[in-house]
């Protein structure tokens, strides 16, 4: 009877079948021996052993079918079991593969856990260590920027006082210097840089003797007159040359190049030096200074008659407006009277002018005068 299937054990069977499934191999071997045991005890038997019985061809090829049908399902048994393994296996590996997943899964969870833990704690110790290591310098700095700025406000408004003090500095300064040539002028003027004392100064008790003085020069510009009265004369007199007013037209002035004057001392004096003094030709209203006196000699006088004793012959330079001139003879003795004996003018025929005359000495002799008592 021609087989259904084949058994695992048959040569025509597949090789994959026999090389994965070893043991569907074994009991493919089994069978065969079987069958053949059963083919060898019959041939035996048939040789040997004479059966009463006959046996039935047909219940022969059931026996083998159902063998066949025995050995396919353990062949298949045997292949759902390997397949089952496998699957098992590869569910295993699959397991393992999951498992591995698994842990990395957490890992990478527990990382993110801590690193969620972690943004949310460390802004929190930022802050701390911010209050702690930031904010103290930071205040510290805040600070020093306030005191930086308040004092470069005060550095500045101290500079605006500054600028302002040295502006008026300044301004005081020129203004010194304006009082200083104003003084000069003035000093000048009133000729006080001499710094001796005047015997002449007629505030202090000096006169004019008018006995021994030249007259004052008239000319019809100085009289002032009303229906051909005259009302009063701009002429100075001669003590005029003892004030300390010398502006121009505010001098004594006598007829011609030649004169004298005679100045009555407040007390009597040593004499020393005598000083002339004119206008500078700047302002003078005629531009030049011919009318200032040239050659000049000067007597003192003591006594009732006067008596008269030479004392220097000198030359008035007009270009130095004041001028002082050392006696040429000083006699050790005092006198209360001095004459200026005029001999020549620089050019003015009409007449000439004298604008202020000192006279200096000292009250006590020469060789007696008293020295500075030491300071203590």
């Amino acid at each position: 009877m021609p087989r259904s299937s084949r058994s695992p054990g048959d040569p025509g069977a597949p090789l994959e079948d026999v090389a994965h499934n070893p043991r569907p191999r074994r009991i493919a071997q089994r069978g065969r021996n079987t069958s053949r045991i059963v083919e060898d005890t019959s041939s035996n038997m048939n040789d040997n052993f004479l059966l009463p019985v006959r046996i039935n061809a047909q219940a022969l090829g059931l026996t083998q079918c159902m063998l066949g049908c025995v050995s396919w399902f353990t062949c298949f048994a045997c292949s759902l079991r390997t397949q089952a393994q496998q699957v098992l296996f590869n569910m295993c590996r699959c397991k393992l593969l999951c498992q591995k997943l698994m842990e990395k899964t957490g890992i990478l969870l527990l990382c993110a856990f801590g690193f969620w833990m972690f943004s949310i704690h460390l802004p929190s110790k930022m802050k701390v260590w911010q209050d702690d290591s930031i904010n103290g310098p930071l205040q510290s700095l805040r600070l020093y920027q306030e005191k930086v700025r308040h004092h470069s406000g005060e550095i500045q408004d101290l500079r605006g006082s500054m600028n302002l003090l040295i502006a008026k500095l300044q301004e005081m300064e020129a203004m010194s210097d304006e009082q200083k040539v104003a003084q000069k002028i003035m000093k000048m003027i009133h000729g006080d840089y001499i710094e001796k004392p005047d015997f002449a100064l007629k505030s202090t008790g000096a006169s004019i003797d008018f006995e021994h003085t030249s007259a004052t020069y008239n000319h019809e510009k100085a009289h002032s007159y009303w229906n051909w009265i005259q009302l009063w004369n701009y002429a100075q007199p001669p003590d005029v040359i003892l004030e300390p007013n010398v502006t121009p037209g505010n001098c004594w002035a006598f007829e011609g190049n030649r004169g004298q004057v005679t100045i009555q001392l407040a007390q009597k004096v040593y004499l020393s030096n005598l000083t002339l003094q004119h206008i500078p030709k700047t302002i003078s209203p005629s531009g030049s200074l011919d009318t200032a006196p040239k050659d000049f000699v000067i007597y003192g006088m003591e006594g009732s008659p006067k008596e008269e004793v030479f004392l220097g012959a000198f030359q008035f330079q007009p270009e130095s407006i004041i001028q002082m001139f050392p006696l040429q003879n000083q006699p050790t003795r005092a006198f209360g009277a001095v004459k200026v004996k005029i001999s020549s003018n620089w050019g003015n025929p009409a007449f000439t002018c004298l604008y202020r005359v000192r006279v200096h000495g000292s009250v006590a002799p020469p060789g007696e005068q008293a020295s500075p008592e030491p300071l203590p």
